[in-house]
């Protein structure tokens, strides 16, 4: 089940990786499109509107991977210089604050779909309706919350990481 979660967490950061690319081929022809207005060409309609919407979905799908490849900010000023014992009590306290946050932040997400679909809220140039995206982002949400789950159990020993994915072999990356 762990190295599910860790698949597919790849693969959800994969198709973050292509909606990004799908975002720079638009807005590369929104630009264009806008510098050769006289020829007849011209912006993308609501290019603004699926900038927002592609990253914000990207970063959804971004986050499960980075988290399990210890890929997030770390301060390590004071956390180097403390005791072995220390640094995991450390790992596990912010490993279970992040699990909390991630959960109550897919609760709210949800939560926030709901209320975009029952009031049949669209963008305003493209008429899409707005819970479409909260929907795409539900999705990386929730695979947020396996892989924070899974690396929070992981860090508390009750499962194993699969073979190659140990926590100290991503420290440091």
């Amino acid at each position: 089940m762990i190295a599910w979660i860790y698949r597919l967490s790849h693969w959800a950061a994969l198709l973050g990786g292509l909606v990004l690319m799908a975002l720079v081929l638009l807005v590369v022809a929104s630009v264009a499109g806008r510098a050769l207005i006289d020829i007849g060409l011209g912006p993308v309609p609501g290019d603004f509107e699926l900038v927002e919407i592609g990253v914000g979905i990207a970063v959804f799908f971004f986050m499960p991977w980075c988290y399990l490849r210890g890929g997030h900010a770390t301060v390590d000023l004071l956390y180097m210089h403390t005791p072995r014992w220390a640094q995991r009590a450390v790992d596990i306290v912010s490993d279970v604050l992040m699990l909390l946050v991630w959960l109550i932040m897919t609760w709210k997400l949800w939560e926030g779909m709901l209320e975009k679909k029952e009031y049949l809220e669209t963008t305003f140039i493209l008429q899409m309706p707005v819970w479409w995206a909260y929907a795409f982002c539900l999705v990386g949400a929730v695979i947020g919350c396996l892989a924070y789950a899974a690396r929070t159990l992981a860090q508390i020993g009750l499962v194993s990481e699969p073979k190659g994915w140990t926590l100290d072999s991503h420290a440091g990356h």
